[in-house]
């Protein structure tokens, strides 16, 4: 697929090494407990060691990167909810009183909120990444929802903060976002690049109702029918949300660094679903945190054959669905660096 749009330059991302898995398979089947009774915590091991090699995983430092923006697609009544609701709960997150602060602070998370394209202004706060592309997307049954230079910017300022980090020594990278209309930006995302009949990917979202529901599924497929690109960056140009594509951005960073991303749900498995459209080695380092209720989640997992860890019927967003897959995975690769060898405990080693 050629690109209209012109693809940016994204960080080289390097699959892992796939001949380690057999090895790193014997190596749990040799710790001192029955082979296989750790079920999928053993293939997450095992994933987290070809992530990391050469070294050993490590799981310790945890950041959820929440990225914020809005929508111009609210103005077609694709939400329940204003766009000034986003603003509003990005200061609830720094107040540390939204839900993924309750769960992050849970499991020893930090939590930075990136405002990359919320439609007002906000105040300093060290908790607060200002990295605003713009006042929102444009109203994408209308017209872009992007430029190419402004797509570019976002994917890239995600990256940007997903290796800095990573340098900066967190090692499990969660994304997360708020952004009122995004779930309709995520349906025509899905829609293109899974790709899947637009109806199926259109869900509640944010709890409409059956005439809320409609108005969505028609200013949707007014978007749907004023372009038909399919090259991934030209979708993310057309049909993106800001932080949609700044977390597709961290996505990419986190892989080019050799490090594991934890991805959200319906919103971020859209990010995710795109990254890896625009880099096919990133699916690797991505670890999908849960399987959420809203409609269009499950076929945007089928068309990674990605397999969540938790099933909870979760579908806030936020990042609180990633942030409770933390201990997971910290107990995953905790099984690969610090259970013993049954041959150690039969030895009298320990």
């Amino acid at each position: 697929m050629t690109s209209l749009y012109g693809m940016p330059s994204l960080p080289p991302v390097r699959p892992v090494d796939r001949t380690l898995e057999s090895v790193l398979r014997a190596r749990i089947d040799g710790k001192a407990k029955p082979p296989g009774s750790l079920g999928r915590i053993e293939d997450l091991a095992i994933r987290l060691g070809m992530i990391w090699h050469p070294a050993e995983p490590r799981a310790g430092k945890s950041v959820l990167l929440v990225f914020a923006g809005d929508h111009g697609l609210t103005q077609e009544g694709v939400s329940q909810y204003p766009s000034e609701v986003t603003a509003a709960m990005v200061r609830t997150f720094l107040a540390g009183r939204a839900t993924a602060n309750a769960f992050a602070a849970a499991v020893g998370v930090d939590i930075r909120v990136v405002d990359i394209g919320v439609a007002a202004d906000l105040p300093d706060h060290r908790d607060l990444v200002a990295a605003k592309i713009r006042r929102g997307t444009g109203n994408a049954a209308r017209e872009p929802a992007m430029s190419a230079a402004e797509a570019g910017a976002a994917l890239k300022r995600g990256g940007d903060l997903a290796i800095e980090a990573i340098r900066g020594g967190t090692e499990i990278i969660a994304i997360g976002e708020m952004g009122i209309g995004n779930t309709a930006s995520a349906a025509l995302l899905l829609h293109r690049l899974a790709p899947a009949a637009l109806d199926v990917c259109i869900g509640l979202g944010a709890g409409q109702d059956d005439a809320g529901l409609a108005r969505k599924r028609a200013a949707l497929e007014r978007a749907a029918s004023r372009s038909d690109v399919t090259a991934p960056f030209d979708v993310l140009c057309e049909f993106g949300g800001l932080e949609i594509a700044g977390m597709a951005g961290a996505v990419i960073g986190a892989a080019s660094e050799h490090r594991p991303v934890i991805i959200d749900g319906f919103i971020s498995s859209a990010a995710a679903l795109t990254a890896i459209r625009l880099c096919p080695a990133a699916r690797d380092y991505c670890i999908f945190a849960h399987r959420s209720s809203e409609r269009g989640h499950a076929i945007l997992l089928d068309a990674l054959e990605a397999m969540p860890l938790l099933d909870l019927s979760l579908r806030l967003g936020e990042g609180t669905g990633a942030v409770l897959a933390v201990p997971l995975v910290r107990a995953a690769a905790r099984l690969l660096t610090d259970v013993a060898t049954l041959d150690d405990v039969l030895s009298g080693q320990i």
